[in-house]
């Protein structure tokens, strides 16, 4: 009996909206402890363990941190592709009714935080960090609001995932724009060759997963050193793989529910365990009130604020587009205050913002706290909103 009670119990924690963001804030203070102890050396050197295999024509030998934030994370922007797409064709964004709001929204959420980072670092040496602020972390966001249940209405949760879901795509068109090195035409053109051919087996009705999967990891080799961050393949194979729009379960939502649990479970945490082991010291707390710190801090809390709502505002007083359905101006500003967890994405821009240690070390730092401001600014706020309204959905 007990044996199946347990059983249950991890079935429900597995399967419960809240869980991946729980686990994840479970790394990150795993991370951070590990980070300011006696065993931050072996963890390190843990990190730089090379793993692989290379000879004259094939590199694949890399660092443990580097196989997880270039390749695992590579699964996890082929998940966030596979979102994407769907939502294009069947979900909230397949309507251009509905997918006005969000896009729009996730736009001026994305443009004003910049701004806000740029004011403050325009003439120094931290002003190519100017992406970091514009991401939303959908796991952490999505878990926090699911906290609320019933007390805000359940438009806001579909608006506040469509509104990350364009968030992500506009953070990886920003990476692949902006964020990338010298480029390599030659792997390039094998990748644009190899995707070519998936976009025929998708023309051609070909549904097996693996015969996107097999040539994808081929395109994440050849973009990984076309100078382009790895991760864009994931994001390029998701859209070449065939989905429907009613409700019978296509290839691309058989793939989306295989890697759901993997990525959540697995792969973010990890992300998290390896890329949050920040050591934290006087000059790292004394660097939230430089320019890079108050760039990303306010960015991230005020400019995702402002932006969302504004743009919101802006979208309803002029007709563009409705509220989400029960949902009030008040409920807007706690859903832009949630947006601005940048967290997995933030941290990501971060590292591929700066080569100086130091400056990725206070990035990292400012990003954790912003997201935590706004998470539970956003949280508190809402609870709030929900009390003095006496708002709650009924079953």
């Amino acid at each position: 009996m007990t044996e199946k009670i347990n059983l249950s119990v991890f079935k429900k924690f597995f399967s419960s909206n809240t869980s991946g963001g729980i686990l994840l804030f479970l790394c990150v203070i795993i991370s951070l402890v590990i980070a300011n102890t006696p065993s931050s050396t072996q963890f390190n050197e843990l990190l730089q363990y090379k793993l692989g295999y290379e000879n004259e024509t094939i590199q694949l030998r890399y660092s443990v941190k580097q196989w997880i934030d270039d390749g695992l994370m590579a699964i996890f922007f082929l998940l966030v592709g596979l979102e994407i797409k769907r939502e294009l064709v069947e979900g909230e964004l397949s309507s251009p009714k509905n997918a006005l709001l969000p896009i729009l929204a996730a736009m001026g959420g994305a443009i004003v935080p910049a701004i806000i980072y740029t004011f403050f670092n325009h003439d120094q040496a931290s002003h190519h960090g100017w992406g970091i602020p514009m991401a939303t972390d959908i796991a952490f966001a999505l878990a926090i609001i699911s906290l609320l249940d019933k007390r805000v209405p359940p438009s806001l949760k579909i608006f506040l995932a469509a509104l990350a879901i364009v968030d992500d795509l506009l953070a990886i068109l920003v990476i692949a724009i902006f964020y990338s090195t010298e480029l390599h035409y030659t792997y390039l053109l094998y990748a644009g060759g190899i995707l070519a051919l998936l976009v025929v087996f998708n023309r051609t009705g070909v549904k097996s997963v693996w015969a996107y999967i097999i040539p994808g990891l081929f395109i994440w080799y050849f973009i990984h050193h076309s100078g382009i961050h790895a991760t864009i393949a994931g994001v390029l194979v998701a859209m070449t793989l065939p989905t429907t729009p009613d409700e019978s379960e296509s290839t691309l939502e058989k793939l989306e529910h295989a890697l759901a649990n993997p990525v959540n479970f697995i792969i973010i945490p990890l992300f998290a365990l390896v890329n949050t082991n920040i050591s934290i010291h006087s000059d790292m707390v004394q660097g939230l009130s430089t320019p890079l710190g108050l760039g990303i801090i306010l960015g991230l809390f005020f400019g995702k604020t402002i932006g969302i709502y504004m743009t919101t505002w802006i979208c309803v007083k002029t007709k563009i587009a409705n509220l989400p359905d029960m949902a009030g101006w008040k409920h807007m500003i706690g859903v832009g205050m949630l947006g601005g967890i940048g967290f997995t994405m933030s941290i990501f821009i971060s590292m591929l913002s700066f080569k100086d240690p130091l400056f990725i070390e206070e990035a990292k730092f400012a990003v954790l706290i912003g997201s935590l401001i706004s998470g539970t600014c956003g949280y508190m706020y809402l609870s709030f909103v929900a009390k003095k309204d006496k708002f709650h959905v009924e079953e």
